[in-house]
């Protein structure tokens, strides 16, 4: 079911704007070792962060049209399911952030939460149960950035293939919730 729309996806993608389909970007994979991840492209390509200097904010100007429709239903993550078959992602996990990742005052995440990188201590994946509980999007707060940490460590000292479908089951419906993807 995915494939149809992922070929949408990249059609409006190539009409509406100049540059690649795919954006790859270095995040932090299990036990910290850097993986590449892709997405669809969301932003104009001259304007796209593969190191994540700039965080996405509400009505940025960097993002297209069918950027924002992208990055608000998740479909952007789609091509993360080829990170699963390589084996860099979990279909469920903490979501992998990007390497030296900054919240929107461009303070590291290193240095908003002690202990940041326990986190890596399981496979990263496409959805978790940060974002299931509606911890995603910009981190504009560092209460955020400390709210999704701990729902990431709650997942990884209670893992179990049950919380992983209960996850799994969730995250279309969570999906639903867009106030803070953009």
């Amino acid at each position: 079911p995915a494939l149809p729309i992922m070929v949408l996806a990249a059609v409006a993608i190539r009409l509406e704007s100049k540059g690649p389909v795919f954006f790859r970007q270095k995040r932090h994979g299990y036990n910290d070792r850097t993986i590449t991840v892709l997405k669809f492209r969301s932003m104009y390509a001259d304007q796209a962060d593969p190191e994540a200097r700039r965080v996405v904010t509400r009505n940025d100007a960097r993002v297209t049209r069918v950027g924002r429709f992208l990055r608000r239903s998740s479909i952007d993550e789609l091509p993360q399911l080829f990170n699963v078959l390589r084996g860099d992602l979990s279909l469920v996990g903490p979501r992998p952030h990007a390497v030296d990742a900054v919240s929107s005052q461009q303070e590291r995440f290193t240095r908003i939460v002690e202990g940041y990188s326990a986190r890596h201590r399981l496979p990263p994946g496409i959805t978790g149960w940060a974002q299931i509980n509606g911890w995603r999007g910009e981190i504009n707060d560092p209460a955020k950035l400390h709210s999704r940490f701990e729902h990431d460590l709650h997942y990884i000292e209670n893992w179990s293939i049950w919380l992983d479908l209960k996850i799994l089951l969730r995250t279309p419906v969570s999906l639903f919730e867009t106030t803070s993807a953009y």
